[in-house]
């Protein structure tokens, strides 16, 4: 979609928009599809899809904008096909005045249209004609006007500045999902495709892009000072993917191993910051032809920075679209999370070219597909052309975790959701269809094993090219390839919202080893409901000691329990399931079998993602309260010798986790004391500086390590962190782009009004969009209230671009309880203006779950509750609910265990000072 969504610890984006992204062989099992239904949500508008008498062949169609006035106008002239004989013909139509319409039969005389009947709730229009057409091939011209809206949807105005310092506005477009329909009328579904045939009449000194290839450009009759660019004909294509550019662009070229013109389109002056992006392309487009054995079916690809963007990217055929910090990069101003980040939407984007352009989903049900495929496989591609990111086990963090906290509410929902009225598409665009997704496939890469999985890709990809499939298409390709019971085993992951706890009791036996295993649905509440409707087909793997990285035993539990008996494994021996956390499902070890693998995460006998999982099931059992959060904090301390930034990232998210719900308690100093305790002694051996031979892990963690230190109150961080930002602030020692977030956040927040006007000072200073986004996200750490409202107002300012305003605005949320509070009010006190800016698009969602998470009340989440009632998100309806079941078990969380964990930490206390 909007490509990728974005993480915790990476730089900003989901749709994506940003912040901080087991195999086995038999099986019999019920038919899942039949049992378990798409799940509808409620209170849903009625919907039809558009009328099947007319189809359309090819768009012939021809834009004219005007940059000064904000309008355009077009010209289309459609080839169709009648199907059945018809005196209307029903198409999509948003925010756009027709002019003129007729119909011409083949070699018949023209019919004019004599009524347009708009119908605005649907986004359609109906074209009625005096008389009947009849079926076979005609032409049906359209003459119409529109509006370059500044909505970040449909044809709109991008606003960036000259060198010069001139304010301009460049014409771009974002079709996904649902709005082709405002550049042109259209049968707006993906199942509708058609060839294109777009020419463009545009200043004669600004750059025109398109889907294809130019073939042509000339003077324009009546203008001498436009062109009219003419671009060769697309393949039968969705409109979703149709896109077109027009403004001032530089580039950067070559052409990839199998002679495709490969270009990245920078801001004027900025070539050098392509370059990063087109090497990862060059070399990305020969991996998927290689994978898929199927070439790129296009003659040439372009990748272009948008200032004005709401997703991180979009993967137009042949013309992908990306926010300026998902695709550019300065060798000596961008950290190496950024560098990251743009490698992982690249590999994302240029997936879909193949997933999802050349086979399309056949409705917006399907889109998890599309999006869940691409947010694995850009892994894949990451980790082919950079081994040294060790993106795998980034992936446990930013993906699979992150979608087995949002999947134990009781408001998720299963990754496949019946949609109808486009206002309900956006709304899928989250970690459920993305990072959820994007796990089950790893899992199901992991059961059927690389080669019958490419086998069955390539399959699915020949068979379905230039059309369109649907879930089950996918998963018959994958059966025949591997001889494995793919539909049945995966409907269960798909069709059903939630997945497994598996519970694991053991028992020696001389020399084997017992499992006695039983799966119930994992919720965030704890509730043992006894609610067996839920049941997984889970590929499940166990290692041993002897072999912690490889599986002793793989097995599909098809039932609520099973017994498994492991040969040849002595009592001093540890038996872990789930080695390298491949499998969707949570473990719950009886209290022997996990006192024995704790001594694991001490020696780092147990490889980096297993340490990181069994952290990670821990805080999420104790947050379902399910075991008390003292034994987590307990393991936590045991990490002391910890190497890998991976594991340190997973764990400092949930200590802010924590740290957050303590902000609610009159003991919040005393986590901090714990943070501090626990980070210091790595920020010992890690130090401030770059050590020879260290690479791309050691730069983030250190990041992560500093930041985190700083804003726990670390004396001899914040007061190094202080005396590199003043020497870099008076330009006497720049900090490295990897230091400057941790630097910022720990000035800010323990700095005054200096600090901040200094901060928005370099914020105004910045040329990349990068280094004011870093800057947008830490402003709100700032502790003071009157400064806090200061960073609120300068969120909705002219400085801040309107995608933007949401991480500042979330950052403040984090930043503090105090933040939190002045945050909700801001967003209420200004909601007319932020619904209006960001209605019917993720980014509303994005902000309302970035306001809201940090409460811990009952209170508070009926206020919320109350506020939504009254000012309905259709699109955002389901994120609402989600924050304030949230609240709801934070509330749960802090009146259960938050004397304990005050108790725990006093002990611990004491304790360290009498030693």
């Amino acid at each position: 979609a909007a490509g990728r969504l974005g993480l915790c610890s990476l730089p900003v984006l989901l749709t994506r928009p940003v912040f901080s992204s087991p195999a086995l062989a038999f099986l019999c099992g019920r038919n899942f599809r039949a049992a378990l239904p798409p799940v509808t949500m409620p209170d849903r508008r009625p919907f039809e899809r558009l009328p099947t008498d007319v189809r359309p062949v090819n768009y012939g169609l021809c834009l004219k904008p005007d940059l000064i006035d904000f309008t355009f106008e077009g010209k289309l002239e459609a080839t169709v096909q009648v199907k059945n004989a018809t005196n209307q013909i029903v198409m999509n139509c948003a925010d756009i005045d027709i002019i003129t319409a007729s119909y011409a039969p083949e070699g018949d005389e023209e019919i004019h249209a004599t009524g347009f009947n708009y119908q605005n709730e649907d986004e359609k229009v109906t074209l009625s004609f005096p008389s009947t057409l009849q079926k076979g091939a005609g032409m049906l011209k359209i003459d119409f006007v529109g509006e370059l809206n500044d909505k970040m949807k449909g044809f709109y105005r991008s606003k960036y500045t000259t060198a010069a310092g001139e304010m301009r506005y460049a014409a771009v477009t974002q079709f996904e999902a649902t709005d082709a329909r405002r550049a042109f009328p259209c049968w707006d579904e993906p199942a509708i495709k058609a060839t294109f045939d777009v020419i463009l009449i545009v200043p004669k000194d600004r750059v025109a892009l398109s889907n294809m290839n130019l073939i042509d450009r000339k003077p324009y009759p009546e203008d001498e000072n436009l062109v009219e660019v003419k671009f060769a004909r697309t393949p039968i294509m969705s409109t979703y993917l149709v896109a077109f550019v027009v403004g001032e662009y530089d580039f950067v070229e070559t052409r990839s191993a199998d002679g495709v013109l490969v270009r990245v389109y920078t801001p004027v002056g900025r070539a050098e910051q392509g370059k990063f992006a087109l090497e990862v392309a060059a070399k990305t487009l020969p991996f998927y032809k290689d994978y898929f054995n199927v070439p790129y079916p296009l003659p040439k690809i372009d990748l272009i920075a948008i200032a004005d963007f709401a997703a991180g990217a979009m993967e137009n055929w042949g013309l992908v679209t990306y926010r300026e910090t998902a695709l550019l990069i300065d060798p000596k101003n961008s950290c190496s999370s950024s560098r990251q980040w743009v490698a992982l939407v690249v590999g994302h984007e240029l997936a879909h070219q193949w997933f999802g352009n050349l086979v399309t989903m056949e409705w917006w049900t399907h889109l998890w597909l599309n999006e869940g495929f691409a947010s694995w496989i850009e892994y894949l591609c990451v980790d082919h052309c950079f081994p040294e990111y060790d993106i795998w086990t980034q992936f446990v963090s930013a993906d699979y975790t992150r979608a087995q906290e949002l999947d134990a509410l009781e408001n998720s929902h299963p990754i496949e959701v019946s949609v109808g009225h486009p206002s309900e598409v956006d709304e899928i665009f989250d970690a459920i269809s993305y990072s959820k997704g994007a796990s089950v496939i790893r899992m199901l890469h992991d059961y059927i094993g690389d080669e019958d999985f490419r086998k069955g890709m390539n399959q699915y990809l020949t068979k379905f090219q230039e059309k369109n499939a649907a879930t089950e298409d996918l998963w018959e390709s994958l059966e025949q390839a591997s001889g494995k019971p793919i539909a049945a085993v995966m409907n269960s992951w798909t069709k059903q919202m939630g997945f497994p706890l598996i519970c694991v009791e053991s028992e020696q036996s001389e020399d084997s080893v017992v499992l006695k295993l039983s799966q119930k649905k994992f919720c965030a509440s704890g509730a043992d409901n006894s609610d067996d409707s839920y049941q997984w087909m889970v590929p499940i793997s166990i290692c041993t000691s002897e072999s912690p990285a490889s599986a002793t035993v793989k097995i599909l539990m098809d039932k609520p329990e099973m017994t498994v008996v492991l040969e040849g494994v002595k009592p001093h021996q540890w038996v872990k399931l789930n080695p390298g956390t491949v499998g969707f499902y949570r473990t719950q070890y009886s209290s022997e079998m996990l006192e024995s693998l704790l001594p694991g995460i001490r020696d780092l006998s147990l490889q980096p993602v297993d340490r990181l999982g069994l952290q990670n099931d821990l805080f999420s059992l104790a947050r379902a309260g399910m075991i008390n959060t003292v034994e987590v904090l307990k393991v936590m301390e045991a990490f002391v010798n910890e190497p890998n930034y991976t594991v340190w990232s997973d764990l400092s998210c949930n200590l802010g986790i924590l740290s957050t719900l303590l902000s609610h308690t009159d003991f919040h100093e005393e986590i901090q004391c714990f943070v501090r305790d626990v980070f210091a002694p790595i920020g010992q051996r890690l130090g401030w500086d770059p050590k020879p031979g260290e690479g791309h892990l050691d730069a983030l963690l250190r990041g992560l390590v500093l930041g985190k230190l700083g804003k726990a109150g670390h004396q001899p961080t914040l007061e190094e962190a202080r005396r590199r930002f003043k020497e870099h602030v008076e330009g006497r020692n720049a900090l490295s782009a990897d230091l400057r977030s941790p630097v910022y956040v720990t000035v800010l927040k323990h700095g005054d009004s200096s600090t901040l006007e200094t901060m928005m000072k370099l914020h105004k200073q910045a040329d990349m969009q990068e280094e004011k986004n870093r800057i947008e996200r830490v402003m709100g750490a700032i502790a003071d209230q009157e400064l806090i409202k200061k960073v609120l107002s300068f969120s909705l300012s002219e400085d801040v671009r309107p995608q933007d305003t949401v991480s500042v605005i979330g950052g403040v949320a984090g930043g503090s309880k105090l933040g939190r509070k002045c945050a909700w009010s801001f967003v209420k006190d200004n909601w007319e203006e932020l619904y209006n800016r960001y209605q019917g698009g993720f980014l509303i969602s994005r902000l309302i779950k970035l306001s809201l998470d940090g409460f811990a009340s009952d209170k508070m989440a009926t206020e919320i509750k109350a506020f939504f009632d009254a000012h309905p998100v259709p699109s955002a309806e389901r994120t609402v609910q989600q924050c304030c079941e949230n609240i709801l078990l934070n509330a749960d969380w802090l009146k259960r265990d938050a004397e304990a964990i005050h108790h725990y930490l006093l002990q611990r206390k004491a304790s360290s000072s009498t030693v």
